[in-house]
């Protein structure tokens, strides 16, 4: 069996082809300002990448905050199945899944089977995710691929409150100006960010195998700042981007 899935994001549209419970293609591309038209792309590119047709794909499910733009799929699901089926594929001890993308983060405790038990969602804010980051590396003139560098060279444990993005920029600001090092306010930055996700994690309760999927899961600074709150590793998976849509597959087979 051949079943394909499609997740859109608001920053990134990642897809997945899996055959027999085997991923054969995966491709990526920026979502930009055309959501459909770059699922598109991705499924072409994922079908001639796997020497098939459209034809040969027996059920394709969409997911992700853009998928109720993309009128073509044979189904859709939500981001919590897509990401605890795919966290669940890849690995199969994971008892927690950390999503975090560019505009909002989920926190999802599944069950022994790998069905979701409850989870909680970080959505009305973007404090707890990527563009947040962003945002923050911005006000420090660094890149966010920096970000996470900057904050595992801290010398000093000082602390970000502000939730809001424009407060938070505020507050960086503020503490350039006081003269502390760029290192300190990353350290501070992602410091913020674990504890907001670390009171999900409570609400859903504190597992021992934490897995963290999403574009931020790269910034090695963030992930040592929530492993210090959480006292767990937080392992980071491999092709952790195409996890949901690796999920969005499995659930069309299992249409």
């Amino acid at each position: 069996m051949i079943t394909a899935g499609i997740d859109c994001g608001s920053q990134n549209t990642k897809g997945a082809i899996m055959k027999d419970g085997k991923v054969i293609a995966q491709a990526m591309q920026a979502t930009e300002f055309d959501a459909d038209l770059a699922a598109k792309n991705v499924y072409e590119k994922m079908l001639k990448d796997a020497g098939i047709t459209k034809e040969d794909v027996e059920k394709l499910v969409i997911t992700g905050v853009g998928r109720d733009m993309i009128k073509w799929g044979d189904n859709e699901i939500n981001e919590v199945g897509a990401a605890a089926r795919g966290a669940r594929f890849v690995d199969p001890a994971c008892e927690t899944v950390i999503d975090m993308g560019a505009d909002s983060c989920r926190v999802i405790r599944l069950n022994q089977d790998g069905t979701v038990m409850k989870y909680e969602v970080n959505d009305k804010c973007a404090s707890g995710a990527g563009t947040f980051i962003e945002t923050m590396a911005r006000a420090l003139q660094i890149s966010t691929e920096e970000m996470g560098d900057y904050s595992l060279r801290h010398t000093k444990e000082l602390a970000t409150n502000a939730q809001c993005v424009v407060f938070a920029e505020s507050e960086v600001i503020s503490l350039i100006h006081a003269k502390e090092k760029i290192e300190d306010i990353a350290y501070g930055v992602h410091m913020g960010i674990a504890n907001r996700i670390a009171s999900m994690i409570r609400r859903v309760g504190l597992t021992d195998t934490l897995v963290m999927i999403g574009g931020p899961a790269y910034n090695k600074g963030l992930v040592s700042c929530m492993s210090k709150v959480f006292e767990r590793d937080i392992k980071v998976l491999d092709n952790n981007q195409f996890v949901s849509a690796y999920g969005a597959a499995i659930y069309a087979a299992e249409k």
